[in-house]
C-alpha cells in the first residue's frame, strides 16, 4: 500500500461518499494470489519526509480507514492470500469481511518488526474478536487461516478463492437492494454509536427511525409486505 495508493483510495472513498447512485461497495485486490501485506516499508523509509514525516503518513492512513468505516453505505471486502499488517487493518474498517476457504494468511505481525500495528489494528481487532483473541494474534504475531478467522468472528463468510470476488459482488447487490436511508441509519446506529452510552445509542437509533418515517421507501416496504412481493427501494 504505497503513498500513491493511499492518495487514490482517499479520493475514491470521498467520491463514493458523495455519489447517491452507489449503494454498496466492494473492496478487493487484483488477481487471486494476495490481498495485501500492507505498507511499502522501503518507500516509507526513503520517502516519508517528503510527505510531511512518519506521523503525517500515519495520519492519512488512519483518516482514510475511518472514512471507510463511517461510510453510510456498506463496504464488503475480500480477504485472500496474505492479509497482513495494513492488509488486515484495512479490512477491519470494512463492514463485511469475506475470506478465502484456502490459502489465506491473516495477521498483524508488526511485533516481528519491533513495532506495533499503527493503522488502528489493536483497537479494531479487539473490538471485533475480543481481548483474548486480539492479544493472542498480536503478541504472538500469529497468521491465521480463513476457517480460524471465521471461528473467532473476524470474518463473516468463507468461500473458495475462485468464487470469493463473485460472492462479494452478490452480497453487495443484496445490500444495495435495501432502502438506502434505512441502511445509512443502521450503519450510523451500529458503527457510529458503537462506543456511545446506551442512552446516546438509543437516541441515534430513534433519529434513524425518524429519518425513515414517511419516506417513499418506507411506504413501498409496507405495500410490498401487504402485497406479498419483494420491495423495490429507490432511495427516497
Amino acid at each position: 500500500m504505497t503513498f500513491e495508493y493511499m492518495d487514490e483510495l482517499e479520493v475514491a472513498v470521498t467520491d463514493l461518499r458523495h455519489d447517491p447512485d452507489v449503494r454498496a461497495v466492494v473492496l478487493t485486490a487484483s488477481g487471486n494470489e494476495h490481498f495485501s501485506v500492507g505498507m511499502d516499508l522501503k518507500q516509507l523509509t526513503s520517502g516519508a519526509a517528503a510527505r510531511g514525516g512518519f506521523e503525517a503518513v500515519l495520519d492519512q492512513r488512519l483518516r482514510v480507514l475511518e472514512m471507510i468505516e463511517q461510510l453510510d453505505k456498506p463496504v464488503v471486502v475480500t480477504m485472500f492470500g496474505y492479509c497482513l499488517g495494513g492488509g488486515l487493518e484495512l479490512p477491519l474498517a470494512c463492514h463485511f469481511r469475506l475470506a478465502a476457504t484456502e490459502g489465506a494468511r491473516i495477521g498483524l505481525p508488526e511485533l516481528d518488526l519491533g513495532t506495533v500495528p499503527a493503522w488502528g489494528g489493536t483497537a479494531r481487532l479487539t473490538r471485533t474478536v475480543g481481548r483474548a483473541q486480539a492479544l493472542d494474534m498480536i503478541l504472538r504475531a500469529r497468521k491465521i487461516d480463513g476457517p480460524t478467522a471465521l471461528a473467532i468472528g473476524l470474518v463473516h463468510e468463507l468461500h473458495p478463492v475462485a468464487e470469493l470476488k463473485q460472492r462479494a459482488v452478490e452480497l453487495a447487490h443484496e445490500l444495495a437492494a435495501q432502502p438506502p436511508i434505512a441502511v445509512a441509519g443502521v450503519l450510523k446506529a451500529v458503527v457510529g454509536a458503537e462506543h456511545a452510552s446506551l442512552e446516546d445509542a438509543l437516541r441515534i437509533e430513534r433519529e434513524a427511525v425518524r429519518r425513515c418515517s414517511g419516506t417513499a421507501d418506507q411506504r413501498e416496504g409496507m405495500r410490498a409486505f401487504l402485497e406479498k412481493r419483494r420491495p423495490n427501494f429507490e432511495g427516497r
